[in-house]
């Protein structure tokens, strides 16, 4: 069995990922590409993880992809994340998961509607809803959530969330619908109003982005298509971490894998698979040093991290698995950071680098400091390291 040990997977990171200084590029799409998709949960994080990967973009290169040229889209896909995706990924990833997920969130709300309202027949009211809010948008071209819901009496159905629950507030049912047919691939979100931190979305048709619309493909053709970019990216790995990250059952993992022409190889004493013609060995670029952000898609490709992060998990995760910012140097993460209220990059290092990483990491911090300008932005998920430095 071919071996592919730690050091071979980091170099492989570095290039791939585009983090070590000959990959980095000012390429926006091709920064997501690179990616498959960027995390973007928290809005600053898409921004964030170009700036790590570039050399000059600024802020206004990514809305330039993102609204301007329109070759990246937001969607919900792998276990229900919200992602950035190129546009020509967009029909892999709504055949493979998205319209799953939106079976599953039709039905979810449908049960709450139930549950929650004296209304008969949820589910109707439900897609009567979704159609009426499609056409309303449909006709305004543009529109934000509490636009629709004036046009749209039904948005404003009110529904007990939990019921019985001293901490249930009544609520109208826009959101839910919105996002189920964004999940459908009918709608899209467009700009936000505000900075690029921002969370408040217009609405738009997919049609502004798509103009025929999301294609449609076969499921296990879809998913055995995003398991090969996967695994370019991110192979090595085991199958588990293709599992976890795709947030499929292990029988639709197998299927997809057995579609394509993979090999097992060795991972420090673990099994991992990896596409058949990307066997040869990464030539290990020189020592780098990175600051990615909160959610950052690097140190979110995997579920088993640790032949990266060490034993640094307690202080950079909170404890629902989110990361947050992180420094790396040479393929490891060795510390992490924060914006302050003043602007300041503040850097902790937990274990001795050396001189010169110390100085690239400081560099790295400076060019942070410089992209994010007068905007500031605390992660949505908080951890401890990053709570100690803003403290």
């Amino acid at each position: 069995m071919r071996s592919m040990n730690r050091a071979e997977r980091r170099a492989r990171l570095a290039l791939r990922h585009r983090l070590a200084a000959p990959a980095r590029t000012d390429d926006v799409l091709d920064i997501a590409r690179s990616m498959l998709v960027l995390h973007a949960t928290d809005p600053a994080t898409v921004f964030l993880s170009v700036a790590a990967r570039s050399v000059h973009a600024v802020p206004a290169a990514v809305e330039k992809a993102l609204y301007g040229d329109r070759t990246l889209l937001r969607m919900l896909a792998m276990r229900r994340t919200m992602f950035v995706a190129p546009t020509d990924l967009v029909p892999v990833l709504q055949a493979s998961t998205a319209n799953g997920l939106a079976a599953r969130q039709r039905a979810t709300y449908a049960r709450m509607i139930g549950r929650g309202s004296d209304i008969a027949d949820a589910p109707a009211l439900f897609t009567r809803a979704e159609e009426a809010a499609h056409a309303a948008l449909l006709a305004r071209g543009e529109a934000t959530g509490a636009q629709l819901s004036a046009d749209v009496p039904l948005l404003r159905t009110q529904v007990d969330p939990a019921p019985g629950k001293s901490y249930s507030r009544p609520t109208n049912i826009t959101t839910w619908v919105l996002v189920t047919l964004g999940c459908e691939g009918r709608i899209v979100r467009g700009r936000p109003n505000g900075s690029w931190t921002s969370s408040q979305y217009m609405w738009s048709p997919v049609e502004t982005w798509l103009p025929g619309g999301i294609e449609d493909l076969p499921a296990a053709e879809a998913r055995a298509d995003l398991v090969r970019r996967w695994l370019r990216a991110f192979g090595p790995a085991p199958a588990a971490d293709l599992k976890w990250w795709t947030g499929w059952s292990a029988g639709d993992v197998k299927k997809a894998l057995a579609l394509l022409d993979v090999t097992e190889v060795d991972l420090d004493g673990a099994t991992g698979i990896v596409l058949s013609d990307d066997l040869e060995p990464a030539p290990a670029p020189e020592p780098w040093a990175a600051l990615l952000p909160a959610l950052d898609p690097t140190p979110m490709g995997w579920q088993e991290r640790g032949w990266f992060l060490g034993a640094h998990r307690p202080r950079l995760f909170d404890r629902n698995g989110n990361i947050g910012p992180s420094v790396w140097w040479d393929g490891r993460i060795v510390g992490g950071w924060a914006q302050r209220r003043d602007g300041e990059i503040a850097v902790r290092l937990l274990e001795d680098v050396g001189a010169d990483a110390e100085s690239a990491v400081e560099r790295e911090a400076a060019r942070m400091a410089e992209w994010f300008g007068d905007v500031r932005a605390i992660p949505r998920f908080r951890t401890p390291l990053e709570r100690e430095l803003t403290a």
